[in-house]
C-alpha cells in the first residue's frame, strides 16, 4: 500500500480538486491512505479569526468565519450533485465545533484556541473532496484523524503518543484500506486523551503521511505538488534551477536545515526508520519522472542553493572583556529556545558571540532585551543568507558579486555567507 499526500494548493480551485481523479484512476486497485491540507489559504484565514476570538473582537471572528463558510458550502455546492445533502450535514457539524467556540470568551492559551479554530480547515476540505471522489467513481472512506492519532496537550506543537496511534492504525484503519481501498484523511492535526483538537507544528500534514507511512509499513509516500520535483534552487530566484531526480534523506534534512523549502525533517525521520522510499511528485502533469527520496548513497549532485532573505546579525560582545564561555552561552540559548529561535550561522570571538537569525519583528525586540542583561547587543537588520552545498568557488564569486559579505562559513560541503545587498 501507499500513502499519498496533497498539499493546499492541489484543492484550491474547482479545476484542480477535479484534476484529482486521473490520478486515482492511475492507481485503481491500489490500497491508498489519503492525506489532504486544507484548501488554498484557509489556514491563513481561520488565524486570522483566532487572532479577533482572542482580541475579544467576537463579531469580527463570526464574520471571517462566515466567509470561510461560505466558501466551502459553494464549492461543495458547485462540485456534488447526489451527495452534496449528505456533505452540507457533516460540514455543518464542523462549523458548529468553531461557532460554538468563538461564542464564548477566551480564557485558555492563544495556543490552545489557535488549534481549536484553525484544525477545521483540513476537515472541511477532506469532506468535500472525499463526497467528490465518491461521485466521480473512486469509492473511498472518510476518516477524522483526531480519532487516530493521539497527541499530548502542548497546543500548535503537540508531541505524537506513538503506541496509542499505532494501535488505532492496526483497528482502524487497516481493516477500511481492507475493504475500501482508500481511505481519505486530514494531516496537521490530532487530539488530546480529551478530545481537544492540537495540531503538530510546521509541516504537520507532511509530518502525519509520514506516520501513516512508518505505521503502515508503507511501499511508499507520495507528495503531491504543483512543481516538477525538488529544484537545486528557487526557480523566482534562479530562472535556470535544474531538477534532482534523485536525493538521499540525509541530503534532503541538510537542504532543510539551511532554509530550502523542500520536506521538513521531521518528515524524514519515521521514512528514514523503516526505509520508506518518500516520492515528491506534480499533480499538474503525473507523467514527470519527479523527485525520489531514499536511504541509500547519492552522487554527482548539482550545487544546491539556498537564499534566506529577511536576516538578521546579532552582535553580542562581553560587558567585562571577559571570555565568552559556556555559562553565558548556555544562557544565551536558553533565551533562544524560550522564544523557538533557532540560529541559521554561528561565530564565536575570544569576547564576542555572533548569530544570523531570521527577522522576527515580534520576538526580535524582546530577544535583544534579554540578551543584553547578559552582554553588550547590537543588531543589523535586513540582510541575506546564501547557502550553496556542493559548491564550486566561481560559484559563489558570481553569487556574492556586487554585494559585501560580512560572514562566510565553509566546510569541503558547505559554504555560507551573510550579504549586505
Amino acid at each position: 500500500m501507499q500513502v499519498f499526500k496533497f498539499g493546499g494548493a492541489s484543492v484550491n480551485s474547482l479545476d484542480r480538486i477535479k484534476s484529482l481523479v486521473p490520478i486515482f484512476k492511475e492507481y485503481a486497485g491500489q490500497p491508498l491512505l489519503v492525506v489532504i491540507s486544507a484548501m488554498g489559504k484557509t489556514t491563513n484565514a481561520l488565524e486570522k479569526v483566532a487572532e479577533c476570538f482572542y482580541r475579544k473582537e467576537k463579531d469580527q471572528a463570526l464574520l471571517l468565519f462566515d466567509q470561510i463558510k461560505q466558501n466551502h458550502l459553494q464549492t461543495a455546492k458547485t462540485l456534488l450533485e447526489k451527495d452534496y445533502l449528505s456533505c452540507e450535514e457533516r460540514l455543518a457539524n464542523f462549523f458548529t465545533e468553531v461557532e460554538w467556540l468563538l461564542h464564548d470568551q477566551p480564557v485558555q492559551s492563544y495556543d490552545y484556541y489557535y488549534d481549536q479554530i484553525v484544525c477545521i480547515g483540513e476537515l472541511l476540505s477532506t469532506s468535500i473532496v472525499s463526497a467528490f471522489l465518491n461521485e466521480s467513481g473512486i469509492k473511498n472512506e472518510w476518516l477524522d484523524v483526531r480519532d487516530i492519532i493521539r497527541t499530548d496537550d502542548n497546543f500548535r506543537d503537540a508531541n505524537i503518543d506513538w503506541e496509542f496511534t499505532a494501535n488505532r492504525v492496526t483497528h482502524l484503519v487497516k481493516p477500511l484500506l481492507a475493504t475500501n481501498g482508500i481511505v481519505i484523511t486530514q494531516g496537521f492535526i490530532g487530539s488530546t486523551d480529551e478530545n481537544e483538537s492540537t495540531t503538530l507544528g510546521r509541516e504537520g500534514s507532511d509530518y502525519s503521511a509520514a506516520v501513516f507511512a512508518n505505521l503502515l509499513d508503507a511501499e511508499k509516500q507520495t507528495i503531491w505538488k504543483d512543481v516538477a520535483g525538488v529544484m537545486n534552487a528557487d526557480p523566482k530566484f534562479f530562472p535556470n534551477a535544474q531538477l534532482i531526480s534523485t536525493l538521499n534523506y540525509t541530503e534532503v534534512i541538510e537542504m532543510a536545515y539551511y532554509g530550502a523549502q523542500v520536506i521538513h525533517p521531521k518528515t524524514i525521520k519515521p521514512l528514514q526508520n523503516k526505509s520508506i522510499p518518500l516520492h515528491v511528485k506534480c499533480f499538474l502533469d503525473i507523467s514527470l519522472p519527479g523527485t525520489l527520496i531514499h536511504n541509500q548513497s547519492v552522487k554527482d549532485l548539482p550545487p544546491i542553493i539556498v537564499w534566506k532573505q529577511n536576516q538578521v546579525l546579532l552582535q553580542l560582545k562581553s560587558k567585562d572583556f571577559s571570555f565568552v564561555g559556556e555559562k553565558p552561552i548556555a544562557d544565551l540559548y536558553q533565551i533562544f529556545a524560550l522564544h523557538s529561535i533557532r540560529p541559521n550561522m554561528t561565530q564565536n570571538g575570544a569576547i564576542s558571540f555572533t548569530c544570523v537569525l531570521d527577522e522576527n519583528p515580534e520576538k526580535m525586540d524582546q530577544l535583544a532585551f534579554e540578551a543584553s542583561q547578559i552582554f553588550e547587543v547590537i543588531i543589523e537588520k535586513g540582510l541575506s543568507l546564501l547557502t550553496i552545498r556542493h559548491y564550486v568557488p566561481e560559484l559563489l564569486d558570481q553569487l556574492i558579486s556586487g554585494n559585501e559579505w560580512i560572514l562566510k562559513q565553509e566546510t569541503r560541503e558547505t559554504v555560507q555567507a551573510l550579504i549586505r545587498r
